[in-house]
């Protein structure tokens, strides 16, 4: 299957500051995403998880590395073209709405910024697949915390992107919210939009990821389907990937050169 983004040696480096040596965030991360997955991305606070997804979404430009998508003008980046930048559609952890604006402003707002020709027409399309028509005319600042992130979604979605990447979409959700996240997410990925997403939650990655991607120290150590993670953290079939991502970290960190 080919694929719709790739990413080769990919590395963040930030400073030195006035107090602070320089420090690489990121380090010779390659990978490669197809139609159609639905990949996790897990590690400890500080593995870099964030600084790959937002590098990804174009965000922020890398320090070395590239990232390029399906169908992009040749030699394009994520960070040179509107149009290779919509080829992505980001969600960060904070959602990005104007409390004072109602949901479909909201919305507007946003597709006018991608430059969609039909503005309107792809605000009613994301308020349909979302179940937010009931809320388009509510101001987004007196939305729950779970439809603050259903339209944080949906504002990444709404230039209909091949590749969604989402840092933490379901940390402040309840369980019903997060399970109708998922569907909405298991639906758009049936349609074939590659998903990425950061979790804590290994639970989450194990019952719905095709894919696990494991992150520490700005390194990419794992990339394979997660039952193969549970294999290499001493985990059987249908065991806890939890207590194998823990195994797998400590026995990588006790591999480590000094350890």
């Amino acid at each position: 299957m080919s694929a719709v983004l790739s990413v080769s040696g990919l590395g963040k480096r930030y400073g030195p500051r006035r107090s602070n040596p320089a420090r690489d965030a990121l380090s010779d991360v390659s990978l490669e995403l197809a139609a159609g997955e639905l990949v996790a991305l897990v590690g400890p606070n500080g593995a870099g998880k964030t600084t790959l997804l937002s590098l990804i979404a174009g965000i922020h430009r890398p320090s070395s590395g590239t990232v390029t998508y399906a169908a992009s003008p040749p030699g394009a980046t994520a960070w040179s073209t509107a149009a290779t930048a919509r080829r992505i559609g980001w969600v960060p952890q904070t959602p990005a709405l104007y409390s004072r604006l109602t949901v479909a402003e909201n919305l507007e707002l946003f597709a006018r910024l991608e430059g969609l020709r039909q503005p309107r027409a792809a605000v009613a399309r994301m308020l349909e697949q979302t179940g937010l028509r009931e809320r388009a005319s509510e101001p987004a600042g007196r939305l729950s915390g779970g439809n603050r992130q259903r339209v944080n979604v949906a504002l990444g979605l709404i230039a209909d992107p091949p590749v969604l990447a989402l840092d933490e979409p379901s940390a402040a959700l309840d369980p019903l919210q997060r399970d109708r996240l998922w569907q909405f997410l298991a639906a758009r990925v049936h349609t074939g939009t590659a998903v990425l997403f950061s979790t804590h939650n290994a639970s989450e990655a194990q019952r719905h990821a095709t894919r696990v991607l494991v992150l520490a120290d700005g390194r990419l150590l794992f990339d394979g389907a997660p039952p193969a993670l549970l294999a290499q953290g001493g985990e059987g079939p249908g065991g806890d990937l939890e207590r194998a991502l823990v195994r797998f970290l400590r026995e990588h960190a006790q591999a480590e050169p000094g350890a």
